[in-house]
């Protein structure tokens, strides 16, 4: 198989032999020809999002980079990455979710204290300002999504906690901090956190805009996913053809199910095989596959990916994967800083991308795939696959990134 992973590409050698190497753990679902997908994120509820997110001042759509040095190492198709990185200035995708759940969770608030009708325009142009710095909303984050909470918060004018707990790095608590939240540091893990609001917000009458779910708190979640979903649709407006694969991360399964529907809809029958992909540090989605029902798992250790270190997938979620999804993958941690060089260094493409830590999930599996000729075969990774992967987010801490990029292991 050595033909297929080394390439010279602008005078730099991409090897591969970490992921040839790297243990992988596989989990094929069972195919369905056609899926029921029992969800409330509709295409309507994607159409609000995206009639409104489009609106705001600062949107613009985030480039779908093609990797055609990759793609040529890896003897297949074509290779396109979302770099979610620009976007609104605040480096992931996670600024449509939360700051459009924070707007929503507004308006139905004021439109019951005030008894009447409550536009998202009011809410955008701040008509009821002293109606919505009375509410707090709060959170538990990794990182990204509490900046997109505080953002939201800071924009539509209401307070703002935000959650985190004991790993997440003091660069990323102060760019929440300095949106206008307040930041507070819990021991213990993520899902720690997202036990803490929920006591929290019971005592003080707080409002949670999380983009995780449980029994009874399903809402805003819901419509954190159909924020998401304009960043799937713009992948589909730039794409002459349906992607044949779609490598995603995991995390909680928010973004993975955003998409996976969003791609559900537009192109039905000919929609994409979808593969999940986790840090084998953070397996909940995976031991849900495997287990056949929802499954949470102990976090022993934070992964470097610390965006998708999450113990217990989203109810809200879980639906849409299980129906969708074509196969779980676990990738090992030694796989995230080659793959963050190789876009850093432009190897991949002519295009420099400066990608964070959780981005290359995707990537990452998707190059573990196709250098094992078992998950090769398996996942029909050919010279006719198309590929999409979406690059979640850009460096939202520096200090991470240029560990990475100087980690030569």
């Amino acid at each position: 198989m050595s033909e297929y992973f080394a390439v010279i590409e602008k005078g730099a050698l991409l090897m591969f032999d970490q992921f040839e190497k790297a243990n992988v753990q596989f989990f094929a679902a069972r195919a369905r020809k056609e899926p029921n997908v029992p969800s409330a994120l509709t295409p309507e509820k994607f159409d609000l999002a995206e009639n409104e997110i489009t609106y705001w001042d600062g949107y613009e759509k985030t480039p779908l980079v093609p990797l055609d040095g990759l793609s040529r190492a890896l003897d297949l198709g074509s290779i396109h990455y979302k770099n979610e990185g620009p976007r609104f200035g605040l480096g992931s995708f996670k600024a449509l979710g939360g700051a459009y759940a924070v707007m929503l969770l507004l308006q139905r608030e004021i439109a019951k204290s005030s008894g009447k009708p409550v536009s998202l325009a009011e809410i955008r142009k701040k008509t009821f300002a002293e109606e919505a710095a009375a509410l707090t909303v709060i959170s538990a984050t990794d990182g990204n999504h509490g900046r997109s909470v505080a953002w939201g918060a800071a924009r539509f004018g209401a307070r703002c906690r935000i959650y985190i707990h004991a790993e997440v790095s003091e660069y990323r608590a102060q760019t929440i901090r300095m949106l206008g939240a307040e930041v507070i540091r819990l021991d213990g893990d993520y899902d720690a956190t997202v036990a803490q609001t929920r006591v929290d917000a019971e005592k003080h009458g707080w409002h949670i805009v999380s983009d995780t779910s449980w029994e009874g708190y399903t809402q805003t979640p819901t419509e954190v996913m159909a924020g998401y979903g304009v960043m799937a649709r713009e992948v589909v407006r730039d794409l002459p053809t349906a992607p044949t694969h779609v490598f995603l991360q995991g995390g909680v399964g928010g973004l993975a199910a955003a998409v996976s529907k969003s791609f559900h809809d537009a192109w039905g029958a000919d929609a994409p095989r979808i593969f999940l992909v986790e840090p084998e540090l953070a397996p909940c989605l995976y031991a849900s596959a495997a287990a056949g029902a929802m499954t949470a798992v102990d976090i022993e250790a934070e992964t470097i990916m610390a965006g998708l270190s999450c113990g217990v997938p989203s109810a809200v979620a879980w639906p849409v994967l299980s129906a969708l999804v074509s196969g779980f993958i676990t990738i090992p941690e030694h796989v995230v800083a080659p793959a963050v060089r190789m876009l850093a260094n432009g190897n991949a493409t002519s295009h420099r991308i400066e990608a964070g830590e959780s981005a290359v999930a995707g990537l990452c599996g998707l190059i573990c795939a196709a250098t094992q000729r078992d998950l090769r075969d398996a996942m029909v990774l050919n010279e006719d696959a198309r590929i999409v992967l979406i690059g979640s987010e850009g460096v939202t801490d520096p200090t991470v990134f240029n560990r990475l990029l100087a980690d030569a292991s």
